[in-house]
């Protein structure tokens, strides 16, 4: 994997919502953005479901605390006590429902005035499984065996429709995993 600095330019306001509340990093992997978060000299609070990513995360940060939990699980903070939630390409292995039911609770653990930064996969991202996979249901596709969804604008809005302000939500491509990736950008703010 290549260096992806997505975070950079969203560091500055993510410190200022932030502030001394809790960040909470969903889908952490190998802790590439736990890194840059936790060294802005915030406390992060990340989970993964893959005890191997954790491992290398742990190592990479030992500042934060890490755990193993499966995202449909409750989430580990209390309601209303983060200033921040990073979910970076983590909310799309669910039917629409379970995508949404995983919105609202993370809605639920940020305090008013938090901030979501989020990455889905886009339905443009044809290296990964946007295209020629059996459809499970609109726009999500078992991918080699691996649920997967993929959104379009429309679909990103209908997902932070209900009590977000929306600050940014920008289609980008990157070469994280070498080849290119397309994916959506949303930054929300929780009102």
């Amino acid at each position: 994997m290549m260096a992806d600095p997505w975070l950079a330019r969203w560091l500055p306001m993510a410190v200022e919502h932030a502030g001394a509340h809790p960040v909470l990093e969903i889908g952490c992997g190998h802790g590439d953005d736990t890194a840059v978060l936790a060294g802005a000299g915030l406390s992060v609070q990340a989970f993964d479901l893959s005890a191997a990513a954790l491992a290398v995360a742990k190592l990479r940060v030992p500042s934060a605390k890490f755990e193993q939990r499966d995202i449909r699980e409750p989430l580990p903070l209390p309601p209303q006590s983060a200033g921040l939630v990073v979910a970076s390409l983590s909310l799309h292995y669910f039917p629409w429902a379970q995508t949404q039911d995983i919105v609202a609770r993370i809605h639920a653990v940020l305090r008013p005035g938090g901030v979501l930064l989020c990455r889905l996969n886009s339905t443009e991202d044809r290296n990964f499984g946007a295209a020629g996979h059996p459809e499970i249901e609109p726009n999500f596709f078992m991918v080699d065996g691996q649920p997967k969804r993929f959104f379009d604008r429309s679909a990103a809005e209908a997902l932070f429709a209900q009590g977000w302000k929306q600050i940014s939500l920008q289609h980008f491509v990157t070469r994280k995993y070498v080849r290119s990736k397309a994916l959506w950008e949303a930054v929300l703010e929780r009102v």
